[in-house]
């Protein structure tokens, strides 16, 4: 059994709200720019005055609806700065929000609204209001849904106007680092989702942990674009981490025109999900095919990997200093432009991103800081920085923090960050922990330095009829890399051999089509069949065989006419997959890759 526990002088202060830095800020900062806001022209700034007034102006709405301390108030919406506005007014209120993601089924919404027993809720759109219009009816708990663009920030200050500042005092007297101060629950891969309990002074661990990770980049004067689901733990933490460190920030929920939004506002730094990197990387070699440069495309590619290698080997040579000098003009230039030019870092999470991906994006010039954590432990756990890093894994653990292998692989977690347990739920909280340490259900191994690298997902172990034990986590995150690949599943359970599904990537193939003369009126379905896209996927099922045992290779891969998104149900919001509901929609289809292989002579 390996263990490493990273040591701290950071402790959590008994009474800690994560409001306190509203106030903190105002009175010490009145002018700085914690957000910026889209208009017409451009952005506009709130300075931290401003948004310290609109915060205690909506928690007294709050408090004048009749949300009381403790009470959970749900937040269905997009990635937006009014999303900030009400997590902090709540919290100003003593109370807890729940995190609805903006595209949840009405299902799910009822769910959740039933098991946190919120009070109020809180929509951006009609559409999101006529979504849940009946489960918020059947909700007992329930007693009003407000609408963030029909205004309910501003009907909420109306209510408030009579509430004295000494309420919100009070309301502040009420809530310590033990106080619930979001209920998030888990994406849902497969069963119902579970609600995550995150206090206080988790928040305020994963801030303080996070700053001290990355203070080179969660720094004053840095200013980041969000992009990601403020519903996600992952985007949350950040969020938090930003306004604590006086980092500006500004919110978008638009992934179609992000390149455009990058140049527009120019970004410092960049967290994302590893789909969004896979998408830059295939973007960028796309063009680069479209306009016949696609081999000085993949030559400044190996050269950047080869160059990042190198930083871990001594540094590179006179020969590769000057290959990577001149590929740095011609081709590492423009993808850094692509980020709006200002770009120097990016943060990876919520799932795994890939030592090549890794190694390319830092051999350009813009290194990603990939790091490890569950909504259970309030995002990172482990993480990558600037003093630490080592591509392919997802670094050491935080300050303050420990990380265990246990004898069966699984990799088990210790500190502040890790929540205390389930919404109402005993058996599964007690089902998580062993002797203090959480189990993340993830397999992982620990090096001599304390570098943590995940290998698989328990659960999702695969077991061929030969008795050999595949994890999909590699070959997959290999084959997404291909910019004809959109997602891929890897099957092979109780089955003679390994074969993948893979789907095609939308934006691909207009590309694929014109160099290809294949024309636009020849469907998916017969584009899926065609002889040279299905060579070419076969070639990166090649290649990635070479990286992997004889028993672990997939040997066959059937692509399908479909794509898999959040909206058609295959993946959760941030991007994984839910290989439960692929497994029943593609039944026939892995029946067919080895009803194949029996009909072979």
């Amino acid at each position: 059994m390996r263990e490493i526990e990273i040591p701290t002088n950071v402790d959590v202060p008994a009474d800690v709200s994560m409001a306190d830095t509203v106030a903190r800020h105002a009175a010490q900062a009145a002018t700085f720019v914690p957000f910026q806001v889209p208009v017409a022209d451009g952005w506009r700034d709130v300075t931290a005055a401003e948004f310290a007034g609109r915060v205690a102006a909506v928690a007294k709405g709050l408090v004048a609806s009749g949300v009381q301390p403790g009470d959970r108030v749900a937040l269905m919406a997009a990635t937006r700065y009014e999303w900030v506005v009400l997590d902090y007014a709540i919290w100003t209120a003593g109370a807890c929000t729940v995190a609805i993601y903006e595209s949840s089924a009405a299902a799910q919404a009822k769910w959740i609204l039933e098991d946190s027993g919120s009070v109020l809720l809180v929509v951006e759109t009609a559409a999101h209001a006529d979504r849940v219009h009946d489960v918020a009816a059947a909700a007992a708990e329930l007693r009003e849904t407000l609408q963030i663009d029909a205004g309910a920030l501003d009907e909420l200050a109306h209510r408030g106007e009579t509430v004295a500042d000494e309420v919100l005092t009070e309301r502040r007297r009420t809530v310590r680092a033990d106080t619930a101060a979001t209920l998030i629950y888990t994406s849902g891969t497969t069963g119902r989702p579970k609600g995550v309990a995150l206090t206080h002074g988790n928040l305020y661990a994963e801030s303080a942990g996070a700053r001290a990770a990355l203070g080179d980049a969660l720094t004053e004067g840095r200013r980041t674009l969000m992009f990601l689901p403020l519903a996600h733990v992952f985007a949350r933490a950040i969020s938090v981490g930003a306004f604590d460190a006086k980092v500006t920030v500004a919110h978008t929920s638009d992934w179609t025109t992000l390149a455009d939004q990058f140049a527009s506002y120019r970004p410092d730094f960049v967290l994302s999900v590893p789909r969004v990197f896979e998408k830059v990387y295939n973007g960028a070699r796309q063009k680069a095919i479209e306009g016949g440069r696609g081999a000085v495309f993949d030559r400044a590619a190996d050269t950047a990997i080869e160059w990042s290698r190198a930083q871990d080997t001594g540094g590179p040579g006179i020969v590769l200093r000057v290959k990577h000098a001149v590929f740095d003009r011609l081709v590492y230039s423009k993808l850094r432009a692509a980020l709006g030019g200002r770009c120097e870092r990016a943060v990876s999470g919520g799932g795994p991103l890939g030592a090549r991906l890794g190694h390319f994006f830092r051999g350009v010039g813009v290194p990603i800081y990939e790091g490890y954590g569950l909504t259970e432990t309030t995002a990172a756990i482990t993480v990558n920085t600037t003093a630490h890093q080592r591509v392919g894994s997802v670094g050491r653990p935080l300050d303050g923090h420990a990380a265990r292998v246990a004898d069966d692989g699984e990799l088990l977690v210790r500190g502040p960050v890790v929540f205390g347990g389930y919404w109402h739920n005993d058996a599964a909280t007690a089902d998580a922990f062993d002797g203090g340490w959480f189990r993340t259900g993830d397999l992982g191994a620990i090096d001599d330095d304390g570098y943590v690298t995940i290998t698989g997902r328990k659960k999702e172990i695969i077991v061929t009829a030969a008795g050999k034990n595949v994890s999909p986590a590699g070959p997959e995150d290999a084959l997404r890399a291909h910019p004809l690949i959109g997602q891929c599943m890897v099957v092979g359970d109780a089955r003679p051999f390994v074969g993948a599904l893979v789907t095609l990537d939308p934006d691909a193939l207009p590309g694929w089509r014109e160099r290809n003369g294949v024309a636009v009126d020849v469907t998916l379905t017969e584009l899926a069949r065609h002889p040279a896209l299905v060579a070419e996927i076969d070639a990166a099922i090649a290649e990635t065989n070479t990286a992997v045992s004889g028993a672990e290779q997939i040997k066959k891969v059937r692509i399908l006419d479909v794509d898999w998104t959040q909206e058609t149900g295959e993946l959760t919001p941030k991007m994984s997959l839910k290989r439960a509901v692929v497994l029943e929609r593609h039944a026939a289809d892995i029946d067919a890759l080895y009803e194949v292989e029996r009909a072979e002579p």
